[in-house]
């Protein structure tokens, strides 16, 4: 997907675990949504907030790591 959206709408964060960034910006609000492949051709949105300053939220990040683990595991327990 990196090299089929802009990088100013989607983008991997760095120091993460696979962890990326849509990037919703409207005339009032930043809004991001966070996100992880699974596999090629699917993206798990994981969760959304609000973009108050020029850093993303760490405890967003941490967030969308648990999910990230969560599903995967749920998924591979269902195998």
């Amino acid at each position: 997907f990196e090299r089929q959206v802009p990088i100013k709408f989607f983008k991997k964060l760095e120091n993460t675990d696979g962890i990326y960034e849509v990037r919703v910006i409207t005339s009032q609000k930043s809004i991001r949504i966070l996100c992880f492949q699974d596999k090629e051709t699917l993206v798990v949105l994981t969760n959304a907030f609000i973009k108050k300053t020029q850093k993303t939220p760490k405890n967003e990040i941490r967030l969308a790591e648990r999910l990230k683990d969560q599903y995967l595991k749920q998924k591979e327990d269902e195998n």
